[in-house]
């Protein structure tokens, strides 16, 4: 691996025993499971909890929260990121799909796991929707639940298109999140920032699905190290979302005119 790669690791990316991580997702990534339950229970029974309550004013706390997972999300693309340019780089389009090393190389495989930890606090994103008593859309439950289930899953296996997911993700959501932290701080943005992040959504699950026929393509005449089921659930992840956000688009901001979609109406610190 390029050493000019490596030159500038934080000391924690450098010591972030990967081996330990491994272990515990290879024997609890189940544990999503339950988690996701809970999940559900919490939101479910918090809607019904305040249905007779007056909404939160939680714009300070909804500010520092999408501002801190807007940094994280940066970072994380900016660490990933540089792997997957430079695997882009050095062996094409193929290596960087096809690739494990991933997972364990220095510069990202900190990242690798704390973007498959970061599943489960981004559950606090509903929690902020239930209290503030705004419109619950099956879409955000369902993506967080499966986005979840899905990469604990990969991470537990280390599959192929890894880089891609983690840094596609990563990518999106630093924009994501910083758009939700400046529309909670009370600023006005025009119109097309929220569309230009819902289309960048529907590419990323296009790509996904992408990766992943290139992975099954692959699969069987070079190192490309996944298995059936992780494809195929990925393939059904990746494909409801792709249809979902399409048909979010179409609803907000084509048959919807000039009413507030929801991804505003989220952001906004009401």
């Amino acid at each position: 691996m390029n050493e000019t790669l490596f030159s500038g690791l934080f000391d924690f990316e450098r010591k972030f025993d990967e081996k330990v991580a491994f272990k515990w997702f290879e024997e609890n990534w189940t544990t999503s499971f339950v988690l996701s339950a809970l999940y559900a229970v919490v939101i479910f029974l918090g809607q019904y909890l305040m249905r007779d309550r007056q909404k939160l004013d939680l714009r300070v706390a909804l500010v520092l929260w999408s501002s801190s997972l807007a940094v994280f999300s940066i970072i994380g693309s900016v660490r990933s990121g540089s792997y997957m340019l430079h695997l882009l780089n050095t062996g094409g389009l193929r290596q960087s799909v096809c690739d494990t090393s991933f997972y364990s190389a220095p510069i990202s495989k900190f990242w690798a796991y704390a973007f498959t930890l970061s599943k489960v606090p981004e559950f606090g994103d509903t929690v902020f929707i239930v209290l503030r008593k705004q419109r619950l859309i099956f879409l955000h439950w369902y993506h967080h639940i499966t986005v979840l289930l899905y990469t604990w899953y990969t991470y537990s296996e280390r599959t192929a298109g890894g880089c891609w997911f983690i840094t596609m993700n990563f990518t999106v959501h630093s924009l994501m999140y910083s758009y939700y932290a400046v529309k909670a701080a009370g600023l006005r943005l025009p119109r097309p920032c929220a569309m230009i992040i819902t289309i960048l959504q529907i590419l990323q699950m296009a790509l996904g699905l992408m990766v992943l026929g290139l992975v099954y393509r692959w699969k069987n005449d070079t190192v490309c190290r996944s298995t059936e089921s992780n494809i195929t659930w990925g393939s059904l992840m990746y494909l409801s979302y792709l249809l979902l956000f399409a048909s979010f688009f179409y609803q907000s901001y084509m048959k919807g005119g000039k009413k507030d979609t929801p991804t505003e109406r989220k952001a906004k610190a009401e």
